[in-house]
C-alpha cells in the first residue's frame, strides 16, 4: 500500500506546481538567511581568533555558508521544475532527472539536520578551544615589542573592555603571569629583584591585573595592584566586599556570546530543514502525480500521488535486497577479475640442456 497517497485533478496538480514554486523560492531567500548567517559567524570568529586555539570553530560557519548555497542552488532548480510541470511538453526532459534529484535532496535534508544539531552541539569544542587559546594570549600580554605579539596587548584589552570580563576564568588567573614587560621594570629596584628572585622561573609576578579588568561602574577608584592585600588600601577587604573588578572570565564570557548565537542559528536551521522537507514531499506528489496519469494526451484526466509506493516495511525491505544484489554483483565481478589474473599467469619451466 502506497504512503500518503493522494488523488489529483487537473486543478489539482496545477495549484501544487504553482505553490511549490512560490515556496522554492522562499526556500531560495531562506539559503540566503543560512549563507548570511554562517558568513556574520565567520566574521565574528574571526575577530578573536587570536583567542581560540585552533580552527575547529570554523566547522560550523563553514557548514553553514555550504548549506546556503547548495539550498540556494536546488530550491532554484526545484522552482524551475515545478514552473515547467504546467507545461508537459516542456516537464517531458525533466522527468529522467527527478528520481536522483528527490534522493539528492533527501540527503541535503538529512545534512542541514546535522548542521542544526552541531550548533547546538559545539558548546564543549568551543570551550576548550577558548580555555587553551585565552590562556595562551594572555601570556603574551607583555610582548608589546615582539613583532606578531606587539597587537596582543590591544587585543586581551579591548576584549576585556567590551565583554566586561578579566582573566580566563576570573582575575586570579593574572597573578599566576607575568603580563607587565620588562621594558617598563626597574631592575636595579630591591622590590623587583626580590620578587623575580622569588620565583622559580625567575618571572616579576604581582597580585594586580591589567587596566581593562577595572569595572568603570564602580563608585570607589579602581584597585589593580595589590589586590590581596587589604593593608595597602584604605577600609578595604577583598575577600568580604565587591570588588571594582569584572568578576567574570573571558571564557565564560566568549563561551555564552558564541553558544547563544549559534543556539539561535541552530533554531533558524531547524526552521528552514522543516520548511525544506515540506517542499521535498511536495515535490515527490507532484511527480508521482504527473507520472500515473494513465493518458499523457489528456492532462485533465485524474492521476494519484503518494511519497512511496509501497509501505515503509517493504520500501526497507526492497532496499536492503537491492544492496544486497549490489553487493553480490560486486563480489562476483572481483572474483572472476581475481581468475584471469591467475589464468593469465603462466608457469615457467626451466629446460636442462
Amino acid at each position: 500500500m502506497a504512503l500518503l497517497k493522494v488523488k489529483f485533478n487537473q486543478k489539482k496538480r496545477v495549484k501544487l506546481a504553482q505553490g511549490l514554486w512560490l515556496m522554492n523560492w522562499f526556500s531560495v531567500l531562506a539559503g540566503i538567511i543560512v549563507f548570511s548567517m554562517g558568513l556574520f559567524l565567520k566574521i565574528e570568529l574571526r575577530k578573536r581568533s587570536e583567542v581560540m586555539d585552533n580552527a575547529e570553530s570554523h566547522f560550523v560557519p563553514n557548514s553553514l555558508i555550504l548549506m546556503g548555497i547548495l539550498s540556494c542552488a536546488f530550491n532554484g532548480f526545484a522552482g524551475k521544475i515545478c514552473y515547467d510541470s504546467l507545461d508537459p511538453t516542456k516537464f517531458a526532459k525533466w522527468k529522467p532527472l527527478l528520481k536522483p534529484y528527490l534522493a539528492l535532496c533527501f540527503l541535503f535534508n538529512i545534512l542541514i539536520f546535522f548542521v542544526a544539531l552541531i550548533c547546538f552541539l559545539m558548546r564543549g569544542s568551543l570551550e576548550s578551544t577558548l580555555a587553551h587559546g585565552l590562556k595562551n594570549s594572555m601570556k603574551f600580554y607583555r610582548d608589546t615589542d615582539t613583532p606578531g605579539r606587539c597587537f596582543m596587548k590591544k587585543t586581551i584589552d579591548m576584549l576585556q573592555i567590551e565583554f566586561k570580563c578579566c582573566g580566563n576564568n576570573g582575575f586570579r588567573d593574572w597573578f599566576e603571569i607575568q603580563w607587565i614587560s620588562n621594558r617598563y621594570l626597574d631592575f636595579s629596584s630591591k622590590e623587583v629583584k626580590d620578587r623575580i628572585k622569588s620565583n622559580v622561573d625567575g618571572r616579576y609576578l604581582v597580585d594586580g591585573v591589567p587596566f581593562s579588568c577595572c569595572n568603570p561602574s564602580s563608585p570607589r577608584p579602581c584597585i589593580q595592584y595589590q589586590v590581596t592585600n587589604n593593608s595597602a588600601h584604605y577600609s578595604y577587604d577583598y575577600q568580604t566586599e565587591e570588588l571594582n573588578l569584572w568578576g567574570r572570565g573571558c571564557r565564560e564570557a566568549l563561551l555564552h556570546y558564541y553558544t547563544s548565537m549559534m543556539s539561535s542559528m541552530g533554531a533558524v536551521v531547524l526552521l528552514v530543514w522543516l520548511f525544506e522537507m515540506s517542499v521535498m514531499v511536495g515535490l515527490r506528489l507532484l511527480h508521482t502525480s504527473l507520472e500515473s496519469i494513465a493518458n499523457p494526451e489528456d492532462p485533465e484526466c485524474e492521476s494519484e500521488g503518494w511519497i512511496l509506493e509501497n509501505s515503509l516495511k517493504d520500501t526497507f525491505k526492497s532496499t536492503l535486497e537491492s544492496l544486497k544484489k549490489i553487493g553480490k554483483f560486486n563480489q562476483v565481478e572481483a572474483d572472476a577479475e581475481g581468475a584471469e589474473g591467475e589464468g593469465g599467469k603462466t608457469p615457467a619451466i626451466a629446460t636442462v640442456s
